[in-house]
């Protein structure tokens, strides 16, 4: 019995002792009280307000005309570090989600609030009549609302706000003021050769030396319309995807990361228009990871991996009618010689969320631009004249 009562208490002894270590591990590690930390929040969170705090900081010593403050290659890199492509594919998959019928109203009333939509120009006012955020996000307008300009050669393609526009000098385009990107990067190469060695990038682009190149920058803000339209009558001949980032590309970001178009994915429509040479890109950014082309049934963007500084080209000059008319939208044609044809103001994509058109353009050297930096800007309304 003695023997027995020994062994029960050495038993409790050895627990006690146990606990009391486990205890002491605890408090010398703390894990015990406080939850491991997560690095991808904590590294969002951080990243965010260390580049926020500096472009406050920034923003408030900034003098009129002096050169505009880029972020560094360290603050690039960690920006560029962050999940933007899976973020946008999570955010993609929430806008298939269907909402019940009694949530629809609120959902986007509030977003109607926040972004200052204005729902008397969609074809379809009821907010209960959108299954989910993509369709309304992609809501269609009533014919009247958005008419073509007759006596401008060169219409918006999107509703959005002017961010910059000009001639394009050096192979060098801004895109804010200040702020310029590489054209060559951009674009991309070009099968047009020149025989002359000193001839520059935005050479090769111009069939004659009587025009010039252009370039519009139109931003899109979440609460814009979401599709973009054909600007001008042209033929496209080519469709050069780039897979990227997706970083914001809102005006505040645009001015402190240097060629910022570059780095995000973007798809480029190039061909030729009256005047020579033509192009519209689509330009990708944070929750905007699905660019679609109506006439492009096969273009998949945002895919979950994907090969630094490539891109992917498709073109349009062998198609046949049939192939054209799977993807067929109004103002949609195959042309001789091949091409795809496009009427002005005839619709020709859509993003999810709000983002960036950049035209690049050929013309006569007096064509001027109607427009003013920051202007509001809506499809139909004329760019410029001859």
């Amino acid at each position: 019995m003695a023997t027995a009562l020994r062994r029960v208490c050495c038993g409790v002894t050895s627990r006690v002792s146990s606990l009391n270590g486990c205890r002491q591990r605890r408090l010398h590690t703390g894990r015990g009280f406080l939850p491991r930390p997560w690095p991808l929040p904590l590294l969002l969170v951080t990243g965010g307000c260390y580049l926020g705090y500096q472009h406050y900081r920034l923003s408030g010593t900034q003098e009129d005309g002096a050169p505009p403050h880029l972020a560094t290659p360290t603050q690039v890199a960690l920006y560029h570090s962050f999940p933007t492509r899976l973020l946008s594919r999570a955010w993609g998959r929430l806008n298939g989600v269907e909402l019940p019928t009694w949530l629809r109203k609120p959902v986007y009333s509030l977003y109607i609030w926040t972004f200052g939509v204005n729902m008397q120009e969609a074809a379809v006012e009821d907010l209960r009549h959108y299954r989910n955020l993509g369709e309304f996000f992609r809501r269609r307008l009533k014919p009247a609302v958005r008419p073509v300009c007759a006596s401008s050669c060169l219409i918006s393609p999107a509703d959005g706000r002017i961010l910059h526009f000009g001639r394009v000098k050096n192979s060098e385009v801004e895109q804010v003021k200040g702020v310029t990107y590489s054209l060559e990067s951009f674009l991309g190469p070009q099968k047009r050769q020149s025989n002359d060695s000193s001839s520059s990038f935005r050479d090769l682009l111009l069939s004659s030396p009587d025009n010039d190149l252009f370039h519009v920058v139109v931003y899109l803000a979440p609460g814009d319309y979401h599709c973009f339209h054909s600007p001008t009558d042209w033929r496209v001949e080519l469709r050069r995807h780039f897979p990227g980032s997706l970083m914001s590309v809102n005006p505040g970001v645009a001015r402190l990361v240097k060629e910022l178009f570059c780095l995000n994915e973007r798809v480029a429509l190039t061909g030729q228009w009256q005047h020579g040479f033509f192009s519209l890109t689509a330009v990708g950014a944070t929750n905007v990871g699905s660019i679609r082309v109506y006439f492009d049934q096969e273009l998949h963007t945002n895919a979950p991996r994907y090969s630094k500084g490539s891109y992917h080209d498709r073109s349009y000059v062998a198609l046949g009618e049939q192939e054209l008319k799977a993807g067929e939208k109004g103002g949609v044609d195959s042309v001789e010689g091949g091409g795809v044809a496009l009427q002005k103001g005839a619709v020709l994509g859509e993003f999810n969320l709000g983002s960036t058109i950049v035209l690049l353009f050929e013309a006569p050297k007096d064509f001027s631009f109607s427009l003013q930096p920051g202007q509001r800007i809506r499809v139909g309304e004329g760019l410029g004249s001859l």
